[in-house]
């Protein structure tokens, strides 16, 4: 472990600099640029709310802050492990050439991800203004549920690299497993909806916990509970360190499927 964080910071400026190119390929011969992580948030929930606020507008109060949430956290998962999963293959031939920690490759798609995500709260402060939505001293910890959800990340995004090197056919199996984690999702319609004996499914959807976390600080001002915030935090500490143990002990073998 001690070698590992040596070789971290001993190449950090290499990781940094990996993750502003990340972001400079993201906006690439675009004209907004980083302005779409503003946009596109805002797109997407006007389309929801027009289709799907009549349905549910008894059960959701204030639904374009509950699509907003909903939308940054799965949005920000799906874009950071879509990123990392082709992270190796993508990197291939500088990895064949020098020495480069192979872990940097899909934590900068993380990373680069998640700073651009960031982006997505302008919107949502912005339609709770609109929206005459109270603040309160709770919105400050929005941070802890998007750490978590930072972890979760990188620990599947870890994961599914290394399978993608050894397994090419992963990338169209991972677009079904992402859009079944989507409906998983109460992005826009309310759990309440769910009967009682699927409630168990959702539950085991590791976004699950961390959007009820979010929802809790953001949109209801109030703490969140403490089992909600130890299923979504042992959800990021499992992902993250099952994410580590298997790069790790796969990566040597990459060399040979590249």
């Amino acid at each position: 472990m001690r070698e590992r964080l040596h070789n971290f910071v001993k190449y950090k400026d290499l990781f940094i600099e990996l993750v502003r190119k990340d972001i400079k390929l993201k906006y690439k011969n675009s004209y907004l640029g980083v302005l779409w992580s503003f946009l596109n948030p805002l797109l997407m929930m006007i389309v929801l709310t027009i289709i799907f606020s009549e349905v549910f507008k008894n059960n959701i109060e204030n639904f374009p802050v509950y699509v907003l949430t909903g939308r940054l956290i799965y949005s920000f998962f799906s874009e950071a492990t879509n990123f990392a999963m082709n992270s190796i293959q993508v990197n291939s031939q500088l990895i064949k050439k020098i020495y480069v920690p192979k872990y940097f490759f899909p934590l900068s798609k993380i990373c680069s991800s998640f700073l651009t995500s960031l982006v997505s709260l302008i919107p949502i402060m912005i339609v709770m203004i609109i929206t005459r939505m109270e603040f309160s001293i709770y919105n400050l910890l929005v941070f802890i549920p998007l750490i978590q959800i930072l972890l979760i990340s990188a620990g599947i995004g870890l994961i599914i690299a290394t399978i993608a090197v050894f397994f090419n056919d992963l990338k169209h199996l991972y677009s079904v497993l992402l859009m079944l984690l989507m409906y998983m999702t109460p992005i826009f319609y309310p759990e309440e909806i769910i009967p009682e004996q699927f409630k168990w499914i959702i539950e085991l959807n590791p976004l699950y916990s961390v959007l009820v976390i979010f929802r809790d600080l953001l949109m209801h001002n109030q703490l969140f509970s403490l089992f909600d915030f130890t299923i979504a935090t042992g959800y990021s500490i499992l992902y993250f360190i099952i994410g580590i143990f298997i790069f790790y002990k796969k990566q040597d073998k990459f060399i040979f499927h590249l």
